[in-house]
């Protein structure tokens, strides 16, 4: 059975099998989460980016985790929607993003991933329904991962992955409460 927990930190220091970072196209590296994965893997992860991409929105391709801090073995490049109003397909491309991170999870063997918010940062996304849209897809998806680790860069994103986790464990609403 997976699990999915919720936490406040920096994604380079968890420890699962493998991170996920919110890419751009080229998996050559980029600003945010990107950046701050590419520092800590060290300058080849943007080699081995650049030999798999480029990647499409809503698709995610793996490379070795380099130098990154064991456990981890593998990261995960995942493409996020921008954001233009949310009438453009934007919610069906973030689900798709999450769900193929599982998809190559589960082909590297991995059992324990940590994901950032994808999309919520320079994409523009509203981290509300973003928030809703990780937690039901990666709740909804069949995977062999046993960990999913969703880590929150600050106390705001936080509070919104817990609100959006606990109103998908108990949709009633009233926290669980029976009437």
């Amino acid at each position: 059975m997976t699990r999915i927990e919720i936490v406040l930190g920096d994604i380079t220091a968890q420890d699962t099998e493998a991170l996920v970072t919110a890419a751009n196209e080229s998996l050559l590296g980029g600003g945010g989460v990107d950046g701050a994965i590419h520092r800590a893997a060290g300058p080849r992860l943007a080699a081995a980016g650049a030999a798999v991409g480029p990647c499409d929105p809503g698709d995610a391709k793996a490379t070795p985790g380099f130098e990154l801090p064991p456990p981890v073995r593998f990261v995960i490049h995942t493409v996020g929607p921008v954001w233009e109003g949310g009438d453009e397909g934007e919610a069906e491309v973030l689900a798709s993003c999450y769900r193929r991170c599982l998809a190559v999870a589960d082909g590297l063997g991995v059992r324990s991933v940590a994901f950032p918010a994808i999309a919520t940062g320079v994409y523009g996304f509203p981290a509300e329904p973003a928030a809703r849209i990780a937690v039901a897809t990666l709740g909804s998806t069949r995977t062999s991962v046993e960990l999913i680790r969703l880590v929150a860069f600050d106390e705001e994103a936080e509070e919104v992955l817990r609100t959006a986790l606990d109103d998908a464990q108990h949709p009633s609403g009233d926290g669980g409460a029976v009437s």
